[in-house]
């Protein structure tokens, strides 16, 4: 199963739909909290291009936020993009 990491914060509802969502297919999240250090927000935002949380990453794919992953889902690509 691919390792599956997600940038989050505590107070964030679509992070914990996302890792929700990710739970039922029992999978493991690797939360990486910005709000606890600025330096990870950084880090994400150089690397996705994108300020918000979640953005979550399946092996070297990043999946996006929270509704990129559930359209993801529901269009069947989520559970081979884990298989991986």
């Amino acid at each position: 199963m691919a390792e599956v990491i997600m940038y989050s914060t505590a107070s964030c509802p679509y992070c914990v739909m996302a890792e929700k969502l990710l739970l039922n297919k029992d999978v493991e999240v690797t939360k990486i909290r910005v709000d606890l250090d600025p330096a990870q927000r950084s880090i994400m935002m150089e690397r996705t291009g994108r300020r918000t949380v979640p953005q979550i990453y399946i092996g070297d794919t990043h999946v996006g936020g929270y509704d990129d992953l559930s359209a993801l889902d529901k269009a069947g690509g989520l559970d081979p993009l884990l298989a991986s």
